[in-house]
């Protein structure tokens, strides 16, 4: 990762930065049940209660324990339970077995990280600009496990034969279905992406900055409606092979998919299921919970293509990342018809054809914290935008979110491109 120069954020401004993230965890789960935060549906999504752990351990393990001098662990067979994968710092619970924890109990986790915020907080002012550094990369990543906690959640749920809601569903207003979608011609030549070290924080993966040779397309200036995937399904989309790679043919006929994750028809009506419980699927709204694969079959069924990670950047260069439909505070989270004109952020993340690949002169940090991004660049592909469960303010152009091609329990959706 990098960061800003640690005098350009004030100890007092971070602690506050600091309390607002732990906060925001804090109430995300405030509507679960002990039994609701120990659930574990599929090796994918890890407990709610996993996630409150697991985020307390990133603070106590590389800024308490390392950072200052007496500091003793809340509970020293905690780490073992609560790391993720990095392999320096020893053994660990497997992935596929965090839904067996049933203890500690929630309110065990709520008093640890209570106990770890404290602590944070009482030596934020004497730490060293290396430990700062490692307070704001915690509240980033922090903030992605917000969003994973959310659709983890929403996967937990949808197993459930009651698909019991998290939150009340909000009031709905019809919203007319979008217009045709336009058509936004795409910077061509040299262009510089990635983000550079002086521009403040970014995940190393989103670095160093260099230069892409860009050709001539373009980019709708919205995303794909379920109105529009609705009528992908009506003309047979997932039954016929030839707009499907062959891995994703393979993973439909294996796995019978037919509609995206959540989707099911019921007396003739589109529904999904949302944390807001099962209802009609809105037609204007983004489509949502579909992989890679459908992604790139829905492309290739429209007469176009997935842009690339760096067509897309250079189209959203200009934009504000803290416009959108993002996550502002607990409540019900799920994207929204286009209010008007190009939105880069926000709502559904959005698939590219790009590989999740180093870029030129990439280097891993020393320790532990180098094996966050740089080990998973392997099998999956990028994806832009933030969603309607990324907290508001972590996201960026240059921002590269990464899934294998056959996930979809996260808000992902599609924005076409096409060759000129």
């Amino acid at each position: 990762m990098r960061t800003t120069p640690a005098t350009a954020v004030p100890p007092d401004a971070l602690a506050r930065r600091f309390s607002a993230v732990r906060a925001l965890s804090t109430a995300l789960v405030a509507p679960l049940s002990d039994a609701d935060a120990t659930l574990q549906s599929m090796d994918d999504a890890s407990p709610a209660k996993w996630h409150l752990a697991h985020t307390t351990w990133f603070f106590e393990t590389f800024v308490l324990r390392d950072h200052v001098p007496g500091y003793r662990l809340f509970d020293a067979r905690w780490p073992f339970l609560f790391n993720s994968y990095y392999e320096a710092e020893g053994q660990r619970h497997a992935r596929p077995r965090r839904g067996m924890l049933s203890r500690p109990a929630l309110d065990e986790v709520q008093a640890y990280r209570a106990a770890v915020d404290a602590a944070i907080c009482d030596a934020l002012p004497t730490l060293s600009s290396d430990a700062l550094a490692l307070i704001e990369l915690g509240c980033q990543h922090e903030q992605q496990h917000q969003e994973l906690l959310l659709t983890d959640i929403l996967h937990h749920f949808s197993v459930n034969p009651l698909e019991p809601a998290m939150w009340p569903g909000a009031a709905k207003v019809p919203v007319a279905m979008p217009g045709p979608i336009g058509w936004i011609e795409g910077r061509i030549g040299e262009v510089s992406v990635g983000i550079d070290a002086a521009d403040g924080f970014a995940f190393d993966c989103e670095g160093p900055r260099h230069t892409a040779l860009l050709h001539l397309h373009t980019l709708a200036d919205r995303t794909i409606t379920n109105g529009e995937w609705a009528a992908f399904i009506a003309d047979g989309g997932y039954a016929e092979p030839r707009h499907w790679l062959s891995d994703g043919w393979a993973w439909v006929q294996a796995n019978r998919i037919a509609a995206p994750l959540y989707w099911a028809e019921i007396d003739g009506v589109w529904t999904r299921f949302g944390l807001d419980g099962r209802r009609p699927i809105d037609p204007a709204a983004p489509v949502t919970h579909v992989s890679f694969f459908e992604a790139d079959a829905y492309a290739s069924w429209a007469g176009a293509r997935l842009p690339t990670e760096f067509e897309w950047e250079a189209a959203a260069a200009g934009a504000d990342p803290l416009g959108g439909n993002q996550l502002d505070a607990a409540g019900p989270v799920e994207p929204r018809p286009s209010a008007g004109g190009p939105a880069w952020f926000g709502d559904v993340w959005e698939w590219t054809g790009s590989a999740y690949r180093p870029y030129p002169g990439f280097r891993t940090a020393e320790g532990a914290v180098g094996e966050y991004n740089g080990k998973f660049m392997s099998g999956q592909f990028v994806l832009r935008g933030g969603s309607c469960a990324t907290p508001r303010g972590h996201v960026r152009a240059s921002y590269r979110n990464f899934f294998y091609p056959h996930q979809r329990w996260q808000f992902t959706g599609v924005r076409l491109a096409k060759d000129l």
